[in-house]
């Protein structure tokens, strides 16, 4: 399938640099699959916008600071993107895959860090620029970034490093409400959740809808375009999730419509049941861990979600391939058609992904 499918025109000013304010007050696309309508309403709305006994499953992982920005001894600006950690090599938690920039300048063995802090050597580098690497902090490497780090913000969100002040909490804002703060793992939100708020949480109880936690390792890997022609040459990035015990309970149990909050989200469901084919008690008394590695794009059928809640992605990402098969499960009708509801988004001044407003497939 040709990549270029999935691509679109995207006007620069139709990017969000900061969140609506407060969060329930992003607009809300409403895509109804039986009947073919759009709706455009308000995020605060969606308690009232969902079927009876809809079952929600979020992501409840917490952001860390995962971006840090250091001094190379001659002088020179080095930044460190910790990515996740690779538990197989080192359960401690001590060896790490991140992205460093300038990476040229930083071969097999070579170090670097901060004085007193903490001291990295690099173990391995791969083609796609990532890079594994040893890290010596008597405190951890999550007290490292708790002490020097950055929210790490998309690269299509702009911000001035050099002030003294910044503009705006990212450090709140860059994260969700219902985020654990336990499940300090992800470098990057799942912003579909950003829009939630106290308000609109306790809405959705009152109605008797109740939520249902995982927690995955969004990457930055997430948010990058696909880089070859072909869709099925693209290797697509690995995800670690969990699957608590009481939520596999309840993906296994008959009930209401399960709406999915965010791509990523839906993803790791479909990694979970594309592994789970029958259940036992015994089985679900368990939680379930595992490395997503499915690639979603037309034509597919879903197991994990009946609804789907998400923001409005990059052109030629692997989210606007998952988007568009699960407009229209079995087919590839939904390229097009998510195209035409792009368009009439961006025509009524929608603003586009990490920090923008939303859309509900029904």
């Amino acid at each position: 399938m040709d990549t270029a499918l999935f691509d679109y025109p995207l006007p620069e000013g139709r990017i969000a640099q900061t969140p609506a304010e407060p969060r329930d007050s992003a607009r809300l696309l409403v895509v109804n699959r039986a009947t073919k309508k759009i709706d455009h309403r308000i995020f605060r709305e969606l308690p009232e916008l969902l079927p009876p006994n809809t079952r929600l499953f979020r992501n409840h992982a917490s952001v860390f600071k995962a971006r840090l920005r250091l001094t190379r001894p001659t002088g020179g600006q080095l930044e460190c993107l910790l990515l996740h950690p690779d538990l197989a090599l080192d359960p401690a938690a001590n060896t790490w895959w991140c992205l460093l920039k300038p990476g040229k300048k930083y071969a097999v063995g070579a170090k670097f860090g901060m004085p007193d802090l903490f001291e990295a050597t690099v173990l391995e580098k791969e083609p796609d620029g990532r890079v594994l690497a040893k890290f010596d902090a008597p405190g951890g490497v999550l007290a490292v970034t708790e002490k020097i780090g950055e929210v790490p913000l998309p690269p299509y969100i702009q911000r001035d490093h050099s002030a003294t002040t910044p503009a705006m909490s990212d450090e709140q804002n860059y994260q969700t409400v219902y985020a654990d703060p336990a499940k300090k793992i992800a470098a990057a939100a799942p912003t579909a959740g950003l829009h939630f708020t106290p308000g609109v949480l306790a809405a959705l109880d009152k109605r008797g809808f109740k939520s249902h936690n995982l927690a995955l390792r969004v990457g930055l890997g997430t948010f990058r375009p696909i880089a070859v022609d072909k869709l099925e040459d693209h290797v697509i990035h690995r995800e670690w999730y969990e699957i608590p015990a009481t939520t596999r309970q309840t993906l296994a149990a008959p009930g209401g419509p399960r709406l999915a909050i965010g791509t990523t989200t839906l993803r790791a469901l479909e990694d979970y049941f594309s592994k789970n084919k029958t259940f036992s008690a015994a089985d679900l008394a368990n939680p379930w861990l595992a490395e997503a590695d499915i690639f979603i794009y037309p034509p597919r059928q879903f197991e994990g979600a009946d609804l789907l809640l998400t923001n409005f992605h990059l052109p030629r990402s692997t989210l606007l391939c998952l988007v568009s098969a699960f407009l229209s499960p079995g087919s590839t009708d939904g390229i097009a058609w998510l195209k035409e509801i792009y368009a009439e988004a961006m025509e009524r001044d929608y603003r586009f992904y990490s920090y923008g407003d939303a859309m509900l497939i029904l």
